[in-house]
């Protein structure tokens, strides 16, 4: 197992918080203290400097933070090579995905996974895409997977799936009765959108800069945090909501929902795995290998 002590250390460095750390590593947070205070007395430096409820690094702390990185990156490596020895995997891979691909995509091919490699350890955090960025720029989590590519260049994107952002209506408002609308009747008709920050929202904005619209043309009643949020808000209102299709088909299929075509938008994306350049990881690229072969 890789010395504990340093995780602990990592863990509350990444988080400047030995309440995340205790958390995130299933301790108490007098067991953070105590390790990290072991650390301190073992490297005789201190590590942290301690404001009241807050904690920066020191100078030590920060070298200390750049070393452990690099050696809990070697770890695991090391336990993927040991894991390809024996046709076994263990370890622990972080993810974070954005909301519509955490709720809607992710849970059964998670599930086959682990039925498949269960001594691996998955941990996954829902955020909205620029969040899951900050978190892989910031090495909290290992993987993100999000909405599609906002072309920043300290990121490597793999493709993951492609996907389609649908207009609907619930079928008990009178706006679902229209099978079809414009591009002028859009800019009319009350809308629900995702939050600002979120992929969804920002693939619509860049679709509808095509056709020369603006959101602030449009006559947006509300910003929803998630997509369940917008579902629930159409079912007591008569308004659209744009949202992705892997998010709405079981509702469609029951007659809930009813799609709306709107003539000349056609809103694509791709889902994309992003994790930073020149990064290795065996789990990662085990991971991502399987979620390409079974997406279905």
């Amino acid at each position: 197992m890789f010395n504990f002590r340093l995780q602990v250390f990592h863990t509350a460095a990444v988080n400047l918080s030995f309440t995340k750390a205790a958390k995130e590593l299933y301790i108490t947070q007098p067991a953070v203290t105590n390790n990290i205070k072991e650390l301190e007395n073992s490297l005789g430096v201190k590590l942290f400097d301690r404001d009241q409820n807050q904690i920066t690094l020191t100078r030590a702390g920060k070298i200390l933070l750049k070393y452990s990185e690099q050696a809990i990156t070697e770890y695991k490596k090391m336990e993927y090579e040991i894991g390809l020895l024996k046709n076994s995997f263990s370890g622990k891979l972080k993810i974070g995905a954005s909301t519509t691909i955490e709720q809607y995509v992710l849970p059964s091919l998670l599930a086959q996974f682990n039925q498949k490699y269960p001594d691996i350890e998955m941990l996954l955090y829902n955020n909205n895409t620029m969040n899951v960025e900050r978190q892989v720029i910031e090495q909290e989590i290992d993987l993100g997977i999000i909405e599609g590519n906002t072309g920043q260049k300290e990121f490597r994107y793999i493709p993951f799936m492609r996907d389609e952002i649908v207009a609907i209506a619930h079928c008990s408002q009178p706006i679902a009765q229209k099978a079809q609308i414009s591009l002028n009747e859009l800019k009319e008709v009350p809308l629900v959108l995702r939050e600002i920050g979120s992929g969804t929202l920002d693939v619509i904005t860049k679709e509808l800069q095509k056709n020369r619209i603006k959101l602030k043309d449009l006559n947006v009643k509300i910003h929803l945090g998630s997509t369940e949020s917008i579902k629930a808000f159409l079912a007591n209102a008569n308004s659209i909501g744009l949202v992705s299709i892997h998010a709405i088909s079981k509702e469609i299929v029951r007659g809930e929902f009813q799609i709306i075509d709107i003539e000349g938008l056609d809103i694509t994306r791709t889902f994309n795995f992003i994790y930073p350049q020149g990064q290795q990881s065996g789990l990662i690229d085990k991971f991502i290998e399987f979620c390409l072969i079974n997406k279905g």
